[in-house]
């Protein structure tokens, strides 16, 4: 039986998160489904930017030794209990291409350049794969590819220095096993980088737990920490002493403001760092982790796997009728995302939703993805969702002059 409005109305009445939603500043009229590629803006994180130029206008330089600099260990010790890691295990600067550069750079020099091999992974987001082949080029390496589907037991020799992995997949939302993988990955002598672009914020990680010793991850996701928001680095406390990083900048230095001639990495994560980095886009950020402070981590996930449910179920017979590939991966393996291939009009379809307020997104070939948010996404949004889906496909509305019209970023 398909729910009916009444129904999602009484699990908003329900929903122990439905409080959460007021602090984010959504526009009117727009059921947002796209916070797997751009998290909504919290109310709190446009009082805190406004607060930080302010500051940089009253205090000038002085803002340096008044929390910018120390932001990076700061806001990496508020996002710590969000992937399952400890204090002084995390670090927010940079993006995640540079990060998977410093890692991959880092734990080759760990080994002694002993093992010239990286190994990533076939049909993830691109950028880890291209920043494995620059290192590979640069450092004399070697670069393979783990093919979509393959056992990685089949490409794990002892020539593998390390493994750049995503534990949720970008286009279906499918979720790794980060133990199993992890452990496996370990017990042939090579390591693991595991990329959380698409899980930080959007389901529990347990990164200690699961024995990782490295990752990184963006904040501007499911994190809310806005456009271009700065990324961040794990590094396990046990595996923080192996040597240099390569972009080995002056924040990274133990003492930073001796100005020495010669580079010595900082103790701990921070050596990390890199250059200098703008105090502005950590303001809206630091706002965000704080108000993630309060989410029950658990109530998030079942809400999240409740909201993709109820999106697929009310379109069930009309992906069907409509032939419309549903490849959204099982509970248990899913991260917070719904998956369809629609390989003639997928884009169509979701420019004609999104004139409609409901944004989703695209990625070719075919593949309509959308994310659920917890905190800022109702039932009856996602309800209200799939009814527009419905009357945009079976009016065939997408088949309009205007919604074939290609933007530069899809």
């Amino acid at each position: 039986m398909s729910p009916t409005l009444d129904s999602v109305r009484e699990l908003d009445r329900r929903d122990p998160l439905a409080d959460f939603k007021a602090r984010f500043a959504l526009p009117e009229g727009v059921i947002y489904l796209d916070g797997n590629s751009l998290g909504a803006q919290p109310v709190d994180a446009r009082e805190a930017l406004a607060a930080t130029r302010d500051q940089w206008r009253d205090e000038l330089i002085k803002g340096w030794n008044q929390g910018w600099f120390d932001a990076p260990e700061r806001l990496g010790d508020l996002l710590a209990p969000l992937i399952g890691a400890a204090a002084g295990e995390v670090i927010v600067n940079d993006n995640i291409s540079i990060n998977i550069f410093k890692l991959l750079g880092y734990i080759t020099e760990s080994q002694g350049r002993s093992r010239p091999v990286i190994l990533s992974e076939g049909g993830n987001f691109p950028t880890d794969g291209y920043i494995a082949q620059g290192l590979c080029r640069l450092a004399g390496f070697e670069h393979r590819v783990l093919p979509e589907g393959a056992e990685l037991a089949d490409y794990l020799d002892e020539r593998v220095a390390a493994v750049v992995l995503s534990q949720v997949n970008y286009r279906t939302g499918r979720q790794r096993d980060m133990a199993a993988i992890t452990a496996q990955v370990h017990e042939r002598g090579a390591e693991v980088v595991w990329d959380l672009a698409h899980s930080a914020g959007a389901l529990p990680v347990d990164l200690n737990g699961s024995g990782a010793r490295y990752a990184v991850g963006c904040t501007y996701k499911y994190l809310n920490g806005g456009p271009g928001a700065p990324a961040f680095i794990y590094v396990h406390k046990d595996h923080q002493e192996g040597g240099w990083q390569p972009l080995s900048g002056w924040h990274g230095h133990a003492a930073p403001f001796a100005f020495d001639g010669d580079y010595a990495p900082a103790p701990g994560v921070t050596r990390f760092r890199s250059g200098t980095h703008s105090a502005l886009i950590y303001a809206p950020l630091e706002a965000s982790l704080r108000l993630w402070q309060e989410v029950d981590m658990a109530a998030l996930r079942e809400k999240s796997l409740a909201l993709g449910e109820l999106f697929r179920d009310c379109l069930a017979d009309l992906l069907e009728a409509e032939g419309i590939e549903d490849i959204t991966p099982a509970q248990a393996e899913r991260g917070s995302q719904v998956a369809f291939i629609h390989r003639e009009h997928g884009y169509a379809i979701v420019q004609a939703l999104i004139a409609r307020g409901v944004i989703g997104d695209y990625r070719e070939p075919g593949l309509m993805r959308f994310g659920f948010t917890p905190l800022y996404l109702s039932y009856e949004d996602v309800w209200q969702a799939a009814r527009h889906f419905r009357e945009v496909v079976e009016s065939r509305e997408y088949l309009e002059a205007r919604f074939q019209v290609r933007s530069e970023v899809t």
